[in-house]
């Protein structure tokens, strides 16, 4: 049997973790049943609770003792009306933001190096993302023509948000994604002097108070 010490400096994540694959004592499943009852989000199949202290509601489903998710959705655990244990059930949710391809995001430049620039994507059409999501602007991937003559500092810069489409799912680390098209590229950038600029053509913005110009791959203003 493991052991789990309540006096050791776990964060919730490990707690949530050592309850899944240890068989706890039941004071640890009712801290857990408290942890997991606000506003989880759970995938089909997800084990919920146990027949044996919770009813199973709509978007739940039973199998050897075991109440499971049997939709996409939110998990709610609600007081008893008509019996003596609390319901268990799944609220369906809209369908979550994740990228694919062809997909149109909005993007954060979190670090560059001369072959590609990584971003921490945001929002996948104008749905905002629940977590971010990691990609890749490759240098050949930011403009369709004169590929040879692009540098990256020239096209973006950490902290810029950008506009671009996936092109690939990628590798296991992050999506592949392009700035090919006029309407893509950078939306929102800050000069080095802190001001947010503004785009003065498809490849400069300038900072209004300073005057500077900074090179950038610009999104095309609607």
């Amino acid at each position: 049997m493991c052991g789990i010490n309540a006096s050791h400096n776990l964060s919730l994540k490990a707690l949530v973790y050592a309850i899944d694959y240890c068989p706890p004592p039941l004071s640890f499943r009712r801290t857990k049943q408290l942890i997991m009852s606000s506003e989880t989000i759970v995938t089909p199949g997800r084990r919920l609770g146990l027949v044996e202290e919770h009813d199973a509601g709509p978007g739940t489903y039973v199998r050897g003792g075991m109440i499971y998710s049997s939709i996409l959705g939110t998990k709610r655990i609600t007081a008893p009306e008509t019996s003596e244990k609390p319901v268990i059930q799944v609220d369906r949710k809209s369908p979550l933001a994740i990228p694919t391809i062809g997909s149109e995001v909005l993007c954060r430049v979190i670090r560059m190096n001369p072959r590609a620039a990584t971003v921490a994507i945001m929002m996948v059409g104008s749905t905002p993302c629940q977590e971010d999501f990691a990609g890749t602007i490759r240098h050949q991937d930011i403009r369709s023509t004169e590929k040879d003559l692009v540098q990256m500092v020239n096209s973006f810069r950490p902290g810029d948000v950008v506009r671009a489409e996936v092109i690939s799912l990628g590798d296991q680390r992050s999506y592949f994604l392009a700035t090919t098209k006029n309407e893509h590229g950078v939306v929102f950038a800050q000069s080095t002097a802190g001001n947010t600029m503004i785009p003065v053509s498809w490849e400069e913005m300038q900072d209004p108070k300073t005057k500077a110009v900074e090179k950038r791959k610009c999104a095309k203003v609607f």
